[in-house]
Formats: C-alpha cells, sequence, structure tokens
C-alpha cells in the first residue's frame, strides 16, 4: 500500500511563498496522475494542479502564472511552487497520485495547512 506525505505548508504572508513537497513510499512512476487539492472548511476539495507522468500539466484558472506543478520520479515527490499568495490561497492542501495497473486505486495523503495571511 502506497503512502502518500504532504510537508512544507505553514504560515506565509501575502505575496510570500511556500514550497509544498509530496514523498510517496514507493515509486511515483506508476501514478499515471498525480496533483494537489484544497479544501476550505464547508467547501468541497477542489483541483489545484495535477501533471501527468508524461509531463502534460493543468492548473485551476486561480493559480495560473503563481503555482508550478513538478515531479521528481528519482525522489519519488511531487512539488507545488506556490508564489504570489493570497488570503483565498488558505486551505488544506492534499496529494493525490492515481494509479491505473489492473485497476484503477486513488491514493490521497494527509494534508498540510497553508495560511497566508496580512
Amino acid at each position: 500500500q502506497v503512502q502518500l506525505e504532504e510537508s512544507g505548508g505553514g504560515l506565509a504572508l501575502v505575496g510570500g511563498s511556500l514550497t509544498l513537497s509530496c514523498v510517496s513510499s514507493g515509486s511515483i512512476f506508476d501514478f499515471v496522475l498525480m496533483g494537489w487539492y484544497r479544501q476550505t472548511p464547508g467547501t468541497q476539495r477542489e483541483l489545484v494542479a495535477d501533471i501527468t507522468r508524461g509531463g502534460t500539466i493543468r492548473y485551476a484558472d486561480s493559480v495560473k502564472g503563481r503555482f508550478t506543478i513538478s515531479r521528481d520520479n528519482a525522489k519519488r515527490t511531487m512539488y507545488l511552487q506556490m508564489d504570489s499568495l493570497a488570503p483565498e490561497d488558505t486551505a488544506v492542501y492534499y496529494c493525490n497520485g492515481l494509479v491505473i495497473k489492473e485497476g484503477q486505486y486513488e491514493f490521497w495523503g494527509q494534508g498540510t495547512q497553508v495560511t497566508v495571511s496580512s
């Protein structure tokens, strides 16, 4: 059973930066798709950005030009570089991975809190 663990969350000032990391307990090569999601209390979890194994990237409109997603298969890690942070970026950020291999399996991390304050 693969486990995903996020780190790098915390408190940032408006306009500041944070880098989130998502480390897998196993190889991430099998993840055909990995992504970052976020959720605030009382709302549905929303996609922030995702990246395919082949490197195709998609961003939510709200983060385009400010956030950068990447993955390093050798380090079993996915990253989210967050720049020009705004208060509306405050949320719990979750790492997600999708494996399609003799079935379809989805894995989630436990989440990391990001708080943007002025």
